[in-house]
C-alpha cells in the first residue's frame, strides 16, 4: 500500500487513480468561529481556519471523468453533473429524532453523495451531530466539515476494491486517507491549505503506524 501526499492547487495536477472521494468545497462559506456563536447541546467546541474556494461555486467537470467518483455535498451543485440513480444519503441522526422537531440544530440531518458507481441509492447510517457521535469520542475535530473515518472506511469498501488507488484533491484534514489506510486502499492526497496539509499528514502518518503495530502485535 503506498500514499503520497502533496501540498498544493488539485486543479494544477492531474492525478492517475481509480477513484476520486471527496468532500470538496462547494460554496457553502463554512462558518469558521463556532466559539462567537450561541452554545447548543451540538454545537461545535472549536475555532477553524477558513476552507480555502468555499465562497465560490464549486465545478465537479475536472473529477466526473474517473472510473469510480463519490461528491459529498452534490445536491449543491446537482446541475453540473450527470443523472445519476446511484447516490449514497448518509444518514447523520441514526436513529435519533429530527434536529428539525427539537431544534437544536441548524446542520442537516444528512449528506447526499453523487457517485457515478451502480444504479441503486444507497444509506449508511453513522451519528455524527456535534456531540452526539457514533464514533471518535475522545478525539477533538481538527476541521469544521470533518467526516467519521467509519464513514469512509464504508463509503471506500462499497465503492473500490483492496489495491485500488483513491484519489482526494481536497483532502482536509486527511479522513479519507486514514481510511484507505485501514483498508488496504493506495492513497494520494492534496490539499491547498499548508495547515490543514500538514494535519492530515500526521492524521495518516499515525494510521499508518498503528497498523504497523497491530501486524506486530505491539
Amino acid at each position: 500500500m503506498t500514499v503520497e501526499l502533496y501540498q498544493g492547487d488539485c486543479r494544477e495536477m492531474t492525478i492517475q487513480a481509480n477513484a476520486v472521494i471527496t468532500d470538496p468545497p462547494y460554496g457553502m462559506n463554512a462558518k469558521v468561529d463556532y466559539k462567537s456563536r450561541k452554545r447548543t447541546a451540538l454545537a461545535a467546541c472549536n475555532d477553524f481556519e477558513p476552507i480555502v474556494g468555499d465562497a465560490e461555486p464549486f465545478d465537479p467537470s475536472r473529477w466526473i471523468g474517473y472510473s469510480i467518483v463519490a461528491l459529498f455535498g452534490a445536491n449543491w451543485y446537482s446541475d453540473r453533473l450527470p443523472v445519476s440513480g446511484a447516490w449514497i444519503v448518509w444518514d447523520k441522526l441514526d436513529g435519533l429524532e429530527s434536529s428539525r422537531e427539537i431544534g437544536f440544530n441548524d446542520n442537516s440531518d444528512c449528506e447526499l453523495i453523487w457517485t457515478n458507481k451502480g444504479k441503486a441509492a444507497r444509506i449508511i447510517r453513522h451519528r455524527w451531530m456535534g456531540c452526539m457521535k457514533a464514533s471518535e469520542h475522545r478525539e477533538r475535530r481538527v476541521h469544521p466539515t470533518q467526516k467519521p473515518v467509519a464513514l469512509m472506511v464504508a463509503i471506500i469498501k462499497y465503492l473500490t476494491r483492496q489495491g485500488d488507488t483513491v484519489f482526494d484533491p481536497y483532502m482536509g484534514s486527511g479522513t479519507t486517507g486514514v481510511a484507505c489506510v485501514q483498508t488496504g486502499r493506495n492513497f494520494i492526497g492534496v490539499e491547498i491549505d499548508p495547515g490543514y496539509f500538514e494535519i492530515a499528514k500526521s492524521r495518516i502518518e499515525k494510521a499508518q503506524l498503528e497498523m504497523v503495530q497491530g501486524k506486530l502485535g505491539v
